[in-house]
């Protein structure tokens, strides 16, 4: 059984998803509450997020307003439907694009 480095008691192995959805295994310490995530488990979650980043969509004018066309890719692995709504969250860094 692995011990925390900083108390030396257990760690348990659990599993943790980002924001995203990508799933990752990490450790917790039953005494002191520390978590740790190897460096295997940062390689894979950094490998999902460059694949869920190299989507691209193309906006074209719509009256007034920008649309956006959605790569089929992300329409299925979302299961997003024709005039279905979604929610859109601005962020620092850009928009979040949600399903309802």
């Amino acid at each position: 059984m692995k011990k925390c480095s900083e108390c030396g008691g257990s760690l348990n192995e659990l599993i943790g998803k980002t924001p995203e959805s990508i799933e990752y295994h990490y450790y917790k310490c039953t005494r002191c509450g520390e978590e740790i995530v190897d460096m295997k488990q940062l390689h894979a979650v950094a490998t999902q997020y460059r694949t869920l980043k190299s989507y691209h969509a193309k906006l074209s004018k719509w009256g007034l307003s920008l649309g956006m066309r959605i790569p089929k890719e992300v329409v299925h692995k979302y299961d997003l439907k024709n005039n279905s709504e979604v929610v859109i969250i601005p962020e620092a860094e850009g928009i979040k694009v949600m399903p309802v």
